[in-house]
Formats: C-alpha cells, structure tokens, sequence
C-alpha cells in the first residue's frame, strides 16, 4: 500500500494513469457492446463477432513498422494526445455507418480506428518509463493489471446494461466520451522534454521510408542483441494466440453449449467471476513480486493458467464452467505483472518504442491468424471445447518453455554486466 500511495503523489502519472483508465473502459463497452449486437442481429453467423474482434488486430499489420519509430522520435506527449483526439472522430464516423447498416463500412471504420490507437501504448508506455523509477515499475504495472481487472470484473455487465438500455448507440458514445476524456488529461500532463523526446526533435518530413525501414530494423537488432529480451517478446507471439482464441470462445461456448438462451445474462456473471480471478490474483501478484524473482512468477502464472484453461472445456454445467474459469484468471496477472514491472527495466529509454513496435505485431498477427481461423472453421469443422485445448496447450508450452530458457538468460545477464562494470575499473 505504502508504494501505491508513493506513485500516485506523481502527478504526471496519475494524469496518464486515469486517461488509460478512461480509454480503455469506453473501449471494453463499445466493443462488448458491438459484439452482442452482432450476435444478435446475425444469430447464425457467428463469423461477423469474429471479424469484429480481428479489426481489432489486423490493423496492427498495417502500422507496426511505424509505431514504434512514431513512439521514439516524435514528441510522446502529442502522439497519445491526437490518438485520442482522432479516434474520436472516427467514433463519430462509426455512429454514421451503424446507422447506415453497411457492414463494409462499419468494419472499416473499425479498422482505422483500432489502427490510430495503435500509436497509443508505445508512446504511453514510454512516457511511463521515463517518469517513474524502476522501483515503480512493477508498482505501475500492478496497479494497471488490477484496473484491467475490475474493466473485467464490471465492464462486460456495463456494456450489456448500455446496450440494453441505449442500444448499440449509446454504447458508442461512451467511447467517444472516453476518448475525449483522455486526451483532455494527457493534455494536461506536464512532461519534461528529455522524456518527451529522448532522441531530440524530429518532424514527419524527417520520417522518410528509408529513414522509417532504418529505424525499425534498428529495434530488431536491439532485441536480437540481448538474449533474455528476445525470449521475452518471443513468448508474445503465443499470447497472441490466446488473446484471440479467449477475446470470444468463452462467449461461444455459453451460446453455443452451456446456456444457448440465457447466454448474454450467464456473460454478466463470466465477467465478474473472470474479473474477481484477475483483481485477487493481482493484489497476491502484488505482493509476491517483492519476495519472488520475476521469472519464477511468470512460470507459476503460465502453468497454473494453462491448465484450468483446458479444464474448463470439460464443464459440463455453466456454474462449473465459472468455477474452473475463475481458477484460470487467478493466475494471469502474476504473468502480466512480472512482464509488465521487468520489460522496462532492461530495456533502453530511447529504444523503449521501437521495442514496443515489434511486441504488437508479434501478438496481433498471431491474433489475426487464430480468429480467421476461428471464423472459416467454428463451428462447421472444430467444436469450441477444441479452443480451449488450444489454447491451453499454448499457455503451458510457453511456461514450461520459460521455466528451462529463462534463468539461464538472467545468469548470463548477470556475468555480463559484471563483466563490464570490471572493464571500466
């Protein structure tokens, strides 16, 4: 409690902290909300919730050679202000081609949305980097797991109670008073330049195609230069895949399975139970990064979660199914903490963008590729209880995976830089 109370006497991060809170909740109701309006204006075509969340992260394939470059050398500040500021007028377009009905429209408007707020994190990230101290990263990133987690544990029951009560419009305008909201505080920040702009002052004219292509490849020879970074982001492109396999087969398989009639009521209570998972894992994640090594919460987190994952396709009732689902959340913020409170700290501050360019599209193509083939292949060739094996396969082989690979890299690290501190004495 006592570094919770320290972090949140910096202003700057308290102003970035809730403009990511604000973005992020309008974003979890819009999407939720768009997602059972599709459900139920086309009940058999469960390929359109599909599509919906791969516009989500198929835009990354489009922008990732740019974010983290934009992130690095662009004034940070003014890049996570005017995402907020475009995506909300793309919000308003959006409200535009719902009411048209269009679905090429509305798919694309979603797409070039999801594609703006791409530039978000890396430049949010990178500001958070530079304004906190490494004692307050994994601080920062618990405090950020646990707002994720009441997003979880509040935001599908907000946005079914929206969508009930205002329609999918209403649903809609929440996000475009989010975003607003968030450009409002980032706007409000004061950031010192070193920060702002750690590799000096560039202009868009600066950021030719081969200066862009530079920029980029520099990244990856960053990454590919330190062992235990690589095994890190390597392990993002399997997170991908479960990202887009748990982003709809929990929703599949109350619809599909467990409680065809009932499934938007028993989604409400999947929320809770998966967000009440993930905030008291976060709090006892909290906790134990102060008394464990990093590495040795992520094994825990991947192994513990992989295996209620595949457990869940065994439930047989829906109540048994939140059970298991529960046990699952548990274990993933010691994952996402660990992760989160570690990155920043081994990672150079100028390169912190560029970095973050390459862990997005790692995860949304794998993302992209497992919700298209969830969309040409549910339900006429798998069945949903196949997802979850899946996916929990991924999870465990990542674990099992980083258990071997992980403390290896870190004694190397370790020799090293003691190495190095030898040679400057």
């Amino acid at each position: 409690m006592k570094k919770f109370k320290e972090i949140f006497q910096k202003p700057v991060f308290v102003k970035l902290f809730f403009a990511n809170v604000t973005s992020q909740m309008g974003s979890i109701i819009g999407l939720t909300a768009f997602m059972f309006y599709l459900l139920d204006r086309f009940s058999e075509q469960p390929a359109y919730a599909t599509l919906t969340e791969m516009m989500y992260s198929l835009p990354t394939l489009a922008v990732f050679f740019i974010v983290g470059v934009i992130a690095d050398r662009m004034d940070r500040q003014k890049v996570a202000y005017h995402c907020d500021t475009i995506s909300a007028v793309l919000t308003v377009c959006l409200l535009g081609a719902i009411y048209l009905g269009w679905m090429p429209l509305i798919f694309a408007v979603l797409f070039l949305r999801s594609g703006v707020q791409k530039f978000f994190f890396p430049a949010e990230s990178a500001i958070l980097q530079g304004v906190l101290s490494k004692d307050d990263y994994a601080t920062s990133a618990g405090l950020n797991q646990m707002v994720m987690s009441l997003f979880m544990l509040v935001g599908n029951g907000i946005a079914i109670l929206v969508y009930w009560s205002a329609g999918i419009y209403g649903a809609v305008l929440v996000d475009l008073v989010s975003f607003i909201i968030s450009a409002i505080l980032i706007k409000r920040c004061v950031i010192p330049e070193e920060v702002r702009l750690p590799n000096g002052h560039h202009t868009l004219k600066d950021l030719n195609f081969k200066f862009v292509i530079k920029d980029f490849s520099l990244g990856m020879k960053y990454i590919l230069s330190s062992k235990l970074l690589l095994s890190l982001i390597g392990g993002f492109f399997v997170f991908g895949i479960v990202n887009g396999g748990f982003s709809v087969m929990p929703i599949f398989i109350l619809k599909y399975k467990l409680a065809p009639e009932t499934y938007e009521e028993y989604s409400i209570l999947l929320g809770i139970v998966f967000g009440a998972g993930v905030l008291i894992g976060s709090v006892i994640a909290s906790v134990l990064t102060q008394k464990f090594k990093f590495h040795q919460l992520i094994v825990a987190g991947l192994v513990f979660t992989g295996i209620f994952i595949i457990a869940a396709s065994f439930a047989s009732t829906t109540w048994l199914f939140l059970s298991v689902i529960f046990f699952a959340a548990l274990g993933l913020p010691f994952v996402n903490i660990a992760i989160g409170g570690w990155m920043p700290s081994i990672i150079d501050p100028k390169m912190m963008g560029r970095v973050q360019g390459w862990i997005s599209p790692l995860m949304m193509l794998s993302q992209t590729i497992t919700l298209g083939l969830i969309a040409v292949s549910f339900p006429s060739m798998i069945k949903v209880e196949m997802l979850y094996w899946v996916v929990g396969g991924c999870i465990l082989f990542v674990g099992v995976f980083y258990s071997i690979i992980l403390p290896r890299f870190i004694k190397n690290e370790e020799v090293e830089i003691v190495q190095a501190i030898e040679k400057t004495v």
